[in-house]
C-alpha cells in the first residue's frame, strides 16, 4: 500500500471506531486534515475497496473497515507501540493483591476498566495435579458427561459428542479401565500416557480398551481441572454491541453467543487457549478466530509468566473496538503480572 492508502485507512478506521458510523469520502477531505480533495479521497477509497479493507454497509454510505482494513491498522499500531506508560500505576495496583486468585481478579478489573470490554486473565494450569478417577456418564443420544476428579477434591466435567451410542454397563467398564491403568499420575502425565496407549492399542481388537482410550482422549482434552477464569466488565460489551448500527437479528444473535460464553466459562476457555498462538501480544481480529463462536469479537491477549507455567490476560470486544487503548493496557498489566508474581 501507498503512504496515502495507509494514511487515509488508518484515519477512517479511527473515525469509525470513535462514532460507530460510516465514514464518507467527504468528511474525509474536508475534516481529516489529510489535505486531500474529495475526488482523489474517492478513488483511493474505491481502491481500498477493491482490495477488500473497507466496504460499503449499503448503497450511499459511507465505508467502514473489514476484518482485513482492522488488520492493517492494527499492525501498524504493533509495530509502533510504546513501553505502557500506565505501567508503575498498574502495578502498584495490583501490588495491594495478597493471593494469585486475587492478583488475576484485580488484573481483570483493570483490564476492563481500561478498555471499556471485558477483561479476563486466565490462571496457568497446574502440571502437577494429580488425576484421582474418571467417571462416564450416560446423556440422551450420543452424549457422554466426563467427570474428572483430581486430587484435593477438584471436580471437573465435559459432555463430549461420540459415534457410537454408549449404555451405563460399557461407560461402568471403561472408567474402571482408566481408573487402574492412569490414576495417580499428573494430568499432563495421563493425556501423554493415553495418546501413547491408542497407538500401541490400534491393531488390536479388544473394543473396551478402544472405547476406554477414546473417551478418556477426547475428554480429558477438552478439561483443565486447574484452571481459573476471572472474568469482569461483561455490562460494557453489551452496551457497545447493542449501540451499534447494525441490525436487530445481528445484535440478538451476538448477544445470545456473548451470554452463552459467559455462562459456559470452560467453554470461553477453550476458545481463548484455541486462539492464543505464540507466547508474547496477540490480536485476533474477528474472522481469524478460530471458532466461529467468536467470529463476531476481537481478542486482544497477552501471555504472563509464574515461574515455568505460563497464564493469559486479555480483553475481548466487538471487532469495533479501540484497539490502541485495549493493547496498551493488556501489555502493561501482562508485564504487571508477571513482574508481581516473580517478586520484583
Amino acid at each position: 500500500m501507498s503512504d496515502r492508502q495507509r494514511r487515509i485507512l488508518a484515519t477512517l478506521v479511527t473515525e469509525y471506531i470513535e462514532q460507530g458510523e460510516p465514514v464518507s469520502s467527504g468528511w474525509l477531505a474536508e475534516r481529516s486534515a489529510l489535505g486531500l480533495s474529495s475526488a482523489t479521497v474517492r478513488n483511493v477509497l474505491a481502491r481500498l475497496e477493491e482490495q477488500g479493507l473497507v466496504r460499503q454497509p449499503h448503497t450511499s454510505a459511507g465505508r467502514i473497515p473489514t476484518d482485513s482494513g482492522y488488520r492493517l491498522y492494527v499492525d501498524d499500531l504493533l509495530g509502533s507501540r510504546a513501553r505502557g506508560k500506565d505501567l508503575p500505576k498498574i502495578e502498584a495496583r495490583l501490588r495491594r493483591s495478597g493471593t494469585v486468585g486475587e492478583l488475576l481478579k484485580h488484573a481483570s478489573h483493570e483490564l476492563s476498566r481500561a478498555s471499556h470490554q471485558i477483561g479476563f486473565a486466565l490462571a496457568p494450569t497446574n502440571p502437577s495435579v494429580l488425576l484421582k478417577h474418571v467417571d462416564f456418564v450416560n446423556l440422551e443420544g450420543t452424549r457422554v458427561l466426563v467427570i474428572v476428579v483430581a486430587a484435593g477434591g477438584h471436580v471437573s466435567h465435559r459432555v463430549i459428542e461420540t459415534e457410537d451410542r454408549y449404555d451405563t454397563t460399557a461407560l461402568t467398564q471403561a472408567a474402571t479401565y482408566i481408573n487402574r491403568e492412569f490414576a495417580g499420575l499428573t494430568m499432563d502425565e495421563a493425556r501423554a500416557a493415553i495418546v501413547v496407549r491408542m497407538r500401541e492399542e490400534r491393531m488390536l481388537y479388544d473394543a473396551l480398551v478402544q472405547r476406554a482410550l477414546l473417551l478418556a482422549s477426547t475428554g480429558l482434552e477438552q478439561i483443565r481441572p486447574e484452571e481459573s477464569l476471572h472474568l469482569q466488565g461483561a455490562s460494557f460489551l453489551i452496551d457497545e454491541i447493542a449501540g451499534e448500527a447494525v441490525d436487530r437479528e445481528r445484535t440478538i444473535e451476538t448477544l445470545r453467543v456473548l451470554f452463552r460464553m459467559i455462562e459456559e466459562k470452560h467453554q470461553l476457555i477453550e476458545l481463548l487457549t484455541r486462539s492464543m498462538e505464540a507466547s508474547g501480544l496477540t490480536v485476533v481480529i474477528g474472522s481469524e478466530n478460530a471458532s466461529p463462536d467468536l467470529r463476531s469479537f476481537s481478542l486482544v491477549i497477552s501471555t504472563f509468566q509464574d515461574g515455568d507455567r505460563t497464564g493469559t490476560v486479555g480483553v475481548l470486544g466487538p471487532t469495533r473496538m479501540r484497539y490502541r487503548r485495549a493493547i496498551s493496557v493488556v501489555d502493561s498489566v501482562s508485564q504487571a503480572v508477571t513482574r508481581l508474581l516473580e517478586g520484583q
